[in-house]
């Protein structure tokens, strides 16, 4: 998936409560500001609440300051995409310095779990005007109430309660994002160095946000879909705090692992679906045997992905093959149709209801890897298609020019024609391949250099920056916080801290590339990976959001 091996609940059941929404609006010029909480769920001795404000006026709705009172027995434990702070049972939520202006007609989403049955709130106000339509605010407020300003340094701590100690017996059904896959990649190693885990998903309120989780990677040994670490996979044991629903894992249960992580995480947010991914940029060697038989290798991936021990945790496989007729790692020179042949038995083996995808090359350059591979040939055997529109430029051309990983567009100076997302999205479009089967490629991480001495894109080097995992790339959640973005070029942000020069993405800059996959009627979005995100999930929110 990468240029490196890197690229690659509730347990039970939660009673599905049908809960009136609570709309309450507020009159800002022409049009209303509309919050409706819902209860999500409610398992009566605690609950999950969604709040939604929706800007009805004709102006963007640049802040908000949500304030509302709890009914004696609730409290709020746990918050997720807002700063909530507490005075007594009165509760004020304000918008996160990440989160961009509610655009007209748009709405924006934050929730949080509490203890006991859910109540609706009361004295509701929003930007300082009632919110009607529920309990009307008090003439005089409390002299328990927090200053009408809203803090300047709002809380940033990400919310760790979540789910709730007390698992309920149904798990909360979140439906897709507004029918748009949001799609992320958990990488197996990051349970090592990384510390991250399947309970990460949910701690930082990104299950709520994914539709389908990729997990990466299986290998393709001698022409075959192969364990790729078994100890990661289903055998490492979870202790009750790092288990996704706080029950530790027994040394004679038949599943642990990472895989019943998954299986607990898929209990507790149902809409969820697994697709195994193999191959990546390591383990691409095995597909050109596997194209030299492909039924073979479909029968071993089924046999693999359908094991008894795990058959429920993944409705699907998904093929990373870097690259078809073309070199990568190493290079594979099976023809044209190769690609096409693979997928072909991938299909009839696994049968119409699984999920099959692919991973492909964003290589927009004429004659370039696209061009090498019949991928509209595939296309009717595949769910999805997932061009990588990132690592386009990075410190594996050690002396520059510096130019961000992910373009959206081309700029004056890009070092190579084609090399960006929206060249590669036409290309595959042209050749027949539907924009609904298309899903733009956002890099949760940075790729710079070092040696650098111009701040705008272009300038030399003397090689990799410095990075906390290997050198040339860093972390989104790192580079926020160590080297801001100083400037943006063709739809991404870039940075210049010192001698080193960075490129990536940002709540704002995905904001910008969601509208483009919107405006060209892609399937939605999908990331390299997980762990690269805060931990409150701001990338993946932008995400989210940006798909509508």
């Amino acid at each position: 998936m990468r240029s490196s091996l890197r690229r690659a609940f509730w347990a039970g059941a939660v009673v599905a409560v049908a809960v009136a929404a609570v709309p309450v609006t507020a009159a800002f010029g022409a049009g209303n500001v509309t919050t409706t909480f819902v209860a999500a769920s409610d398992w009566g001795t605690g609950h999950e609440a969604r709040v939604t404000i929706t800007n009805g006026t004709d102006a963007s709705l640049a802040t908000w300051r949500l304030e509302f009172d709890l009914p004696a027995g609730t409290t709020i434990g746990s918050f997720w995409d807002a700063d909530v702070t507490r005075t007594n049972n009165h509760y004020v939520a304000v918008k996160k310095s990440w989160a961009g202006a509610i655009a007209p007609g748009a709405s924006f989403s934050w929730g949080y779990n509490g203890t006991g049955a859910y109540r609706a709130p009361l004295n509701c106000t929003i930007n300082g005007a009632s919110c009607g339509g529920g309990t009307p605010p008090p003439t005089t407020p409390p002299t328990t109430r927090p200053p009408t300003t809203p803090p300047t340094t709002p809380p940033t701590t990400p919310p760790t309660t979540r789910p709730p100690t007390n698992p309920p017996t149904t798990p909360p059904t979140n439906p897709p994002p507004g029918g748009k896959k949001v799609v992320g990649y958990f990488a197996q190693w990051g349970v090592y160095g990384r510390n991250y885990h399947v309970k990460n998903i949910v701690t930082s309120g990104s299950a709520a946000k994914l539709t389908h989780i990729m997990y990466a990677f299986g290998n393709t040994t001698n022409g075959q879909c192969t364990i790729g670490d078994s100890y990661a996979d289903y055998e490492k044991a979870y202790t009750t705090a790092d288990s996704v629903d706080g029950v530790a894992d027994t040394w004679d249960q038949p599943l642990r692992g990472s895989f019943n992580q998954l299986r607990k995480l898929k209990a507790a947010y149902p809409n969820i679906k697994v697709i195994w991914s193999f191959g990546g940029w390591t383990w691409s060697g095995g597909f050109t045997q596997a194209a030299a038989n492909p039924t073979a290798f479909a029968n071993s991936c089924y046999n693999l992905v359908e094991d008894p021990r795990w058959a429920d945790v993944f409705d699907g496989i998904d093929i990373d093959w870097e690259y078809p007729n073309a070199c990568g790692l190493t290079c594979d020179a099976s023809g044209p149709n190769a690609f096409k042949n693979v997928i072909q038995a991938l299909r009839t083996r696994f049968g119409s209801s699984a999920l099959v995808t692919a991973a492909i090359t964003a290589d927009g350059t004429n004659g370039g890897k696209i061009d090498a591979t019949d991928y509209a040939g595939a296309i009717n055997n595949l769910n999805w298609l997932m061009p990588m529109t990132y690592d386009y430029f990075g410190a594996f051309a050690a002396q520059g020019p510096t130019a961000p990983h992910s373009p959206l567009t081309s700029y004056t100076g890009i070092p190579t024609a084609g090399f960006y997302s929206d060249a590669a999205i036409q290309k595959l479009k042209s050749k027949g391949i539907p924009a609904s089967k298309l899903l733009l490629g956002i890099g949760f991480y940075g790729r710079g250099w070092t040696g650098v001495t111009q701040a705008a894109p272009g300038g030399s080097a003397t090689g990799a920056a410095p990075g906390t995992y290997e050198a040339g790339n860093e972390d989104y959640k790192v580079l926020k916080n160590t080297c801001p973005t100083t400037g943006t070029v063709a739809g991404t942000a870039y940075a210049k801290c010192g001698s080193n020069w960075w490129s990536y993405d940002t709540p704002s800059t995905i904001n910008g590339k969601m509208s483009y996959a919107n405006n060209q009627g892609l399937g939605g979005s999908f990331f390299w990976e997980l762990s690269g995100d805060t931990s409150n999930g701001e990338l993946i929110t932008a995400v989210k959001n940006g798909l509508g």
